[in-house]
């Protein structure tokens, strides 16, 4: 019988990195999957055979070994039950990552580590893992309360593309949302092209009405197959997609986003709309890769 795959956690010893064990321990309880614990670095390169004399390895992989228990001895404790893995890799903390999520159901992030620094971390992990795993990444922004449960907020919102095709986003926010017991909230950002727009006072509205038609039907394809059992409530809002996100995550405890990956092997693979939540969204973003 093929093992589940497990919900993975990159962790570091910060207090980001651990709050993420604390969510992602809850919610690969939810689902009933293992928790793999990861810290990645490059110690062999700068330490090679230099040994610290009281254990005989290498100072860095005993602090590496020391992080990966703690985080360990964390998620049991709030887990007891928890099948619980942990693993020290002598990687770029990137490389590792992406690889581990091929293996995973999802892929569980802080938003910075020991450095202190949000934005460089978010830009040279976070921003880099999202682009490229194979699984959905969940980036754990905004001063959410360590819990991948039913939350403070009691909502998951998901943004829909203009294509209006049923999605792996939705999808995961649909699930998402069964699992908490809570709404979904699907959104649909639509605008009106400049040059459509006429300053005839009989005309000024219809360039706006036939946008946010197709916008509410591309909204209800979206969602067409979001299962009976979950609450699900639909909103078109005019406006820039990224600040339509934002607004609507503001009180939310998941903001859910789409990113299409291409057969390429060079770039970040992330959309405007995806890039910018990451990095300014009040709540945990989970990122949902879509083939192209």
């Amino acid at each position: 019988m093929t093992k589940a795959l497990p919900i993975v956690v990159g962790v570091d010893g910060s207090e980001p990195s651990l709050r993420a064990v604390d969510w992602a321990a809850d919610e690969a309880a939810v689902r009933g999957l293992p928790l793999r614990l990861v810290y990645a670095s490059l110690w062999e390169r700068y330490e090679g055979t230099s040994l610290a004399d009281e254990v005989g390895k290498p100072t860095e992989q005993v602090l590496a070994e020391d992080i990966v228990d703690s985080a360990a001895r964390r998620a049991r404790g709030r887990h007891p039950d928890l099948d619980v893995s942990v693993d020290v890799l002598p990687e770029e903390p990137e490389y590792a990552l992406v690889s581990e999520a091929r293996h995973a159901t999802a892929l569980v992030l802080g938003t910075r580590g020991r450095s202190g620094l949000t934005e460089m971390l978010l830009g040279s992990v976070s921003l880099t893992v999202a682009a490229h795993a194979d699984c959905p990444v969940i980036v754990l922004r905004g001063s959410h309360d360590n819990r991948a449960g039913s939350g403070t907020h009691g909502r998951v919102v998901v943004g829909v593309g203009e294509d209006g095709k049923e999605s792996p986003a939705v999808r995961f926010a649909a699930e998402e949302a069964r699992r908490r017991g809570v709404p979904l909230e699907a959104v649909r950002a639509w605008r009106c092209p400049a040059h459509e727009t006429t300053d005839h006072p009989l005309m000024s509205g219809e360039p706006a009405r036939l946008h946010e038609e197709r916008a509410v039907e591309a909204l209800d394809a979206a969602v067409a197959d979001v299962p009976a059992d979950v609450e699900l409530h639909r909103r078109t809002v005019e406006g820039n997609a990224r600040r339509v996100l934002l607004d609507a995550a503001a009180d939310a405890d998941l903001l859910v986003v789409g990113a299409k990956r291409r057969d390429v092997t060079f770039g970040l693979q992330l959309g405007r709309v995806a890039h910018a939540v990451l990095h300014h969204s009040s709540c945990p973003v989970a990122v949902v890769p879509q083939r192209v």
